[in-house]
């Protein structure tokens, strides 16, 4: 499932009201489970705590597709990452080098 630009990320405050509505909702289905001694009342209520399981479980998965914020802007980075490539493009620059010698420098070989 991809994201648009029409379809807005969830909020970490549409997470939290769901988790809190989700809870309610386990609560209720465990406050059955205690006073009911009927089975098909505890069948519908194991049924239902089931249904909340796996909304729960969607909500966590649509709740990590939010882009976490960035701790520095890109224009601080840019200097480092810059300085971290200069040895390995020194070391491809030399490993490249050293294959054209290998290769004979240019001569084609028949």
């Amino acid at each position: 499932m991809t994201q648009t630009p029409n379809t807005p990320a969830p909020s970490v405050a549409w997470s939290q009201a769901l988790q809190a509505k989700l809870m309610a909702a386990l609560d209720a289905t465990w406050a059955i489970l205690d006073r009911s001694d009927d089975p098909a009342e505890i069948r519908r209520a194991r049924d239902k705590a089931k249904a909340i399981g796996e909304i729960a479980a969607m909500a966590r998965k649509v709740a990590l597709i939010v882009p976490m914020a960035r701790a520095t802007p890109a224009g601080e980075t840019a200097p480092a990452f810059g300085a971290a490539l200069a040895p390995v493009a020194a070391q491809a620059d030399h490993a490249r080098r050293a294959l054209d010698k290998l290769k004979g420098g240019g001569r084609a070989r028949l």
